[in-house]
């Protein structure tokens, strides 16, 4: 999609750049995908990658947001982090409403007049409904620049512990691998060991051999059963 230079460019690179024909509109109902499309457009990056770089935007709060809670945003009060009065407020969201109670299809000359002459009905400036409504797109794009930011930083901070973990994994796989080859070199000298004495015993005869065997208040019988009563 070629992206062509419009209100993404009009102050600053936060306005969201939107391709449409002369004349027409804006879609206020757009889908996730388009919105998405229109984003990764306009950066020319993924969503992610478009606010991850530093703006003065991320200046704007007098107080600290909250934060985003399960990817949902209150609004409001990110508007009074930054400081833009409720009043101001009000009437951006009075214009809004405004804009979404004309008949679709409305010519769009025809849309700015009748909002025009509404506001002025009602005695609000207009400038004042432009300021605020300026004020409220650089609080959002400072609130998502400070959260991508926040993003970067557990990414880089999870990514080192993962790695930290898989190197402990890695170390503790080791002493596993070099315990079960100790066992198993265990097992062959000492194997090696019992064949050699084996060869004495075996010199004796295997019947005066297990007649010492049962003798002896030292040796085991193996064919027994294993004593389990604890000493």
């Amino acid at each position: 999609m070629t992206v062509k230079k419009g209100w993404g460019s009009t102050v600053a690179g936060w306005f969201i750049e939107r391709e449409e024909d002369a004349g027409q509109t804006p879609d206020a109902d757009m889908s996730a995908a388009d919105t998405e499309a229109i984003i990764n457009a306009a950066s020319g990056a993924s969503p992610n990658e478009a606010y991850a770089s530093p703006s003065s935007t991320q200046n704007v709060f007098q107080t600290a947001p909250p934060p985003a809670t399960g990817g949902q945003v209150d609004f409001e009060a990110v508007f009074d982090a930054a400081g833009v009065d409720t009043e101001e407020r009000a009437r951006v969201a009075r214009t809004v409403e405004l804009l979404k109670s004309l008949p679709a299809g409305t010519d769009a000359g025809v849309k700015k007049q009748i909002v025009e002459a509404s506001l002025k009905a009602f005695g609000v400036p207009i400038e004042k409904i432009i300021e605020a409504g300026v004020e409220e797109i650089q609080a959002l794009d400072g609130y998502i620049r400070n959260g991508a930011s926040d993003n970067e930083k557990l990414m880089a901070e999870s990514d080192a512990r993962i790695k930290q973990y898989e190197e402990e994994i890695r170390n503790i796989r080791g002493i596993m691998q070099q315990s079960v080859s100790e066992l198993q070199n265990v097992i062959k000298v000492c194997n090696d060991k019992k064949l050699e004495v084996q060869q004495v015993l075996e010199f004796f005869g295997q019947a005066k051999v297990a007649e010492v065997v049962r003798e002896s208040p030292k040796l085991h019988d193996p064919s027994a059963a294993p004593d389990t009563t604890a000493s």
